[in-house]
């Protein structure tokens, strides 16, 4: 089971100066909301921005059954 506090270690170590948000919808450890705000976003489109947060999850990834995520420019 993934808990918010690892998703939120886990993007904040892959993109510094990032302010990341992580609620777990269901309780169950893998419905998960995340709001990530990033200095590393600027000039990357929609598309880039969410890859960069997949691949800061990695493994974790086949942890989480859904993921809502927003992203934005710091």
């Amino acid at each position: 089971m993934t808990n918010p506090e690892d998703i939120r270690r886990r993007i904040e170590a892959a993109l510094p100066g990032a302010r990341v948000e992580v609620v777990d919808t269901t309780g169950g450890g893998d419905h998960f909301e995340v709001a990530v705000s990033a200095p590393t976003f600027a000039g990357k489109s929609l598309v880039e921005q969410h890859q960069l947060v997949y691949g800061a999850l990695g493994g974790l990834m086949s942890e989480i059954h859904a993921l809502s995520l927003r992203t934005a420019t710091l």
